[in-house]
């Protein structure tokens, strides 16, 4: 199978679009992003709190990596984040030893308190939630990220959401969660994400976008900078279907108009470049694509007419 690591290792180095509710991509550059010594960041729009584009998500390699205790290669990625300006750290009790090896290396790197750490509440089973072992979850986080207070909680893939968002609320209102929300990642759960929007004040969603899956500008992104809901970004490499796509050919010459050196830079810069988007969580537990990752969040974003043309050599592809 095709991987990012294989296309690294083989490179030498939008008028549909425009038509979408309230002309969402106007100057994606100029005015929907800040840009701090060449780090681009956005707000919070509940708050204002403003946060690094570019985040690091702890599922899949990270996860493995962490059940295996490779901890000095994800040592290392959470002390290139830091360095490189980056301050989101997602993760999840759902990913295995991944929340507890994070905030155990953070600790003993004492990065703890500059990162904005995202976990996930999900006991949901059988579509109902235990309120009892919903806390008893959300106290192990605490535990494993050690810190009395956590930036962000999120109803993971909209478990049992009646019965767990109003916990999450309770603790916000305590003072324990800065920020509560709801993620879907999955078609079967873009509905209840919908609804929540539409009903719950929310701070953030999560879900997954990506230039060859875009579900996310229709379904979910209009509705959430109408309602000033955070944005964070799953699988923006399609999971893996991006670097299969791409595997074998060079980065197109005209990337470069844009800053991008790489295919992940030329994916991530399409993800950042929609101004609804307030963080993206690529997960990694090598060292060299954190470096590149943040590297898409410097510079210059694509505008409209390079979206579409990112877009349409994407689908000029063969689909993995």
């Amino acid at each position: 199978m095709k991987t990012r690591r294989h296309c690294l290792q083989g490179m030498a180095t939008a008028a549909g679009l425009l038509a979408l509710p309230g002309g969402w991509l106007r100057a994606a550059t100029a005015g929907a992003a800040a840009i701090d010594d060449g780090l681009i960041s956005r707000a919070i729009p509940q708050t204002g709190e403003r946060l690094p584009v570019m985040g690091l998500g702890s599922s899949a390699t990270f996860a493995r990596a962490a059940s295996a205790e490779d901890v000095g290669a994800l040592r290392e990625v959470l002390s290139i984040l830091v360095a490189q300006g980056g301050r989101v750290v997602d993760t999840a009790p759902a990913y295995g030893a991944a929340e507890e090896t994070a905030g155990r290396i953070a600790q003993q790197l004492g990065i703890a308190q500059q990162l904005f750490w995202a976990t996930k509440l999900n006991v949901a089973v059988g579509g109902k939630a235990n309120p009892a072992k919903a806390r008893q979850q959300l106290e192990a986080s605490f535990s494993r990220i050690g810190r009395p207070v956590i930036d962000l909680v999120q109803v993971h893939n909209t478990g049992d959401i009646a019965t767990q968002l109003p916990i999450l609320r309770e603790l916000k209102e305590a003072g324990r969660v800065r920020y509560i929300g709801v993620t879907a990642t999955f078609p079967d759960h873009y509905g209840a994400l919908l609804e929540a929007m539409r009903k719950e004040p929310l701070d953030f969603i999560g879900t997954d976008y990506a230039v060859d899956n875009r579900a996310a500008e229709q379904r979910f992104l209009p509705l959430a900078q109408e309602r000033g809901i955070a944005v964070m970004v799953y699988a923006p490499f399609g999971r893996t279907r991006l670097w299969k796509r791409v595997a074998g050919r060079e980065l197109p010459a005209w990337a470069a108009d844009f800053g991008a050196t790489s295919w992940a830079q030329f994916f991530l810069k399409f993800v950042a470049s929609h101004p609804a988007v307030t963080v993206i969580t690529p997960a990694t537990s090598r060292p060299d694509n954190m470096r590149d990752n943040m590297m898409a969040i410097r510079g210059a974003l694509p505008d409209a007419k390079q979206r579409r043309r990112m877009i349409d050599l994407i689908e000029a592809l063969p689909a993995a």
